[in-house]
């Protein structure tokens, strides 16, 4: 199955909206350009999977779009797992994230819309995180390999 990426979103504040973006340049020093918590760490830029986010909104019976979640990237053709820590993610020509951890859904989640913070929580449905290991330009169709 092709893994494709679908989205780029960033926030500009903490609590602040997600803006979608039609293409991005990640950085090792800023991870997705503009996003306010790019800085390098284990958190730099959070990546979902869109069949896992349908799943936790079939669950709770809502179609939310996927900026809700407030991840960055939004892929297609993949499910993650605990199995993933530490996977290379490829987007495009250039650009490489290494799989850190889950993205532990939160209380914005809940407030967002009631049940989602839970139906987030099975499964590794809220993505990952991930550090940039080598930056690149990425857009919208960008093919992607994990490995």
């Amino acid at each position: 199955m092709t893994i494709t990426l679908e989205a780029i979103a960033y926030k500009t504040a903490k609590r602040g909206i997600m803006k979608p973006a039609f293409c991005a340049n990640v950085t090792l020093e800023r991870g997705v350009e503009n996003d306010i918590f790019g800085r390098p760490g284990k958190r730099q830029v959070t990546v979902m999977s869109k069949q896992q986010w349908q799943t936790a909104c079939q669950q709770i019976d809502v179609d939310l779009d996927w900026l809700t979640r407030r991840a960055n990237l939004l892929i297609s053709g993949y499910e993650f797992s605990a199995a993933d820590v530490g996977k290379i993610i490829s987007i495009g020509a250039e650009l490489k994230l290494q799989i850190t951890g889950e993205t532990d859904p939160c209380k914005k989640m809940e407030m967002a819309h009631t049940g989602l913070e839970q139906a987030l929580t099975p499964d590794w449905r809220g993505g990952v995180t991930c550090r940039v290991i080598q930056a690149g330009l990425i857009q919208p169709d960008d093919s992607v390999n994990i490995d």
